[in-house]
């Protein structure tokens, strides 16, 4: 007689097996959901990039944002690299590399900005060379970083004095490149910003010139789009740490300076002397920092150094600008 019980383990065994396969496909589709969810902003860090100095150095260098993820930039053109890779969701730039970064269709809103810093920018020259005004640079060799802020400065200060970039023989050099280069006179100018500005403050460095009635100099918060739409919560958070470290900054420079030269790895006599010229408060974005921007822009087109048409103005987004009022 045939045993009625040998037909029934492989079925349970197939129903286990399905039913296992089920589950890891569930677990797969759950985990693949994970995964774009992730890639679309919405869980992990909120990643900040940051320049050595700016105020966001500041608040890196409190704890003041511990659930922030930190990248730092040399310059903001690098920085503007990273929002187009993805790398990053909000960052701080000076005026000019929105511009540069708009202009190779890289996507970005502006969000913030600050109040004007003139004096955070400088053309340095030695005082040996005799040089007393910007004119003197005729024919002369200066170098700064391409499509950082000094940038813009550049252009002004040529404007200034009815001459044209052909007068001068421009070299692009990062800040690295470029303070060894001036310390060893293979340059006869440079123009940087803080801190490099005030590192590079020796004996026998005159400051020529600096953005003084020529250039604003604002910083500038960008984010990406995606990260504006999806984590708008997390970065109205984060910007309102944001503005409160740099206002307690600007209400305790003794404090403000002990703390930030640690993070900058610079001597603190030069860390305060940069941000008694540079540290200034932060600003809602408006219309006419659209417009003022919107000038910069049209300015590089007509000199050629950006492919036109671009719009700044349309990447102004105003929604954060309760936090900075």
């Amino acid at each position: 007689m045939p045993t009625p019980s040998t037909s029934r383990p492989p079925r349970r065994r197939l129903l286990t097996a399905v039913l296992t396969t089920v589950a890891l496909l569930a677990t797969v589709t759950v985990s693949a959901c994970g995964g774009s969810a992730e890639a679309d902003g919405n869980k992990g860090k909120l990643r900040v990039g940051y320049q050595r100095f700016g105020g966001l150095s500041l608040v890196k260098a409190r704890g003041a944002a511990p659930d922030v993820e930190w990248s730092l930039f040399e310059s903001g053109p690098a920085l503007t690299e990273a929002l187009k890779a993805g790398s990053i969701d909000i960052g701080q730039v000076g005026e000019a590399p929105p511009v540069f970064a708009a202009a190779g269709k890289i996507p970005f809103s502006i969000i913030g900005t600050s109040a004007p810093i003139p004096q955070g920018e400088a053309v340095l020259v030695k005082a040996d060379r005799g040089y007393r005004s910007f004119a003197d640079l005729r024919g002369k060799t200066v170098a700064l970083n391409k499509g950082s802020n000094v940038h813009w400065l550049l252009v002004r200060l040529l404007e200034a004095n009815n001459m044209t970039l052909k007068d001068i023989q421009v070299k692009y050099l990062k800040p690295a490149e470029g303070r060894p280069a001036f310390d060893n006179g293979q340059i006869d100018a440079w123009v940087i910003w803080d801190p490099y500005f005030a590192l590079a403050e020796q004996p026998g460095v005159q400051v020529l010139a600096d953005a003084t009635g020529l250039a604003s100099n604002r910083e500038y918060v960008l984010a990406a789009p995606q990260a504006v739409d999806k984590r708008s919560d997390e970065i109205r958070a984060f910007l309102q740490r944001y503005r409160e470290v740099t206002d307690w900054g600007i209400a305790h420079p003794e404090e403000r300076a002990s703390t930030l030269a640690p993070e900058l790895k610079i001597p603190q006599d030069v860390t305060s002397r940069a941000l008694a010229r540079s540290a200034k408060p932060l600003a809602p974005v408006t219309p006419a920092i659209g417009d003022e921007l919107q000038a910069i822009t049209d300015t590089f087109i007509a000199l050629e150094l950006i492919p036109g048409p671009v719009d700044l103005r349309s990447r102004v987004d105003d929604r954060f600008s309760a936090v900075f009022q």
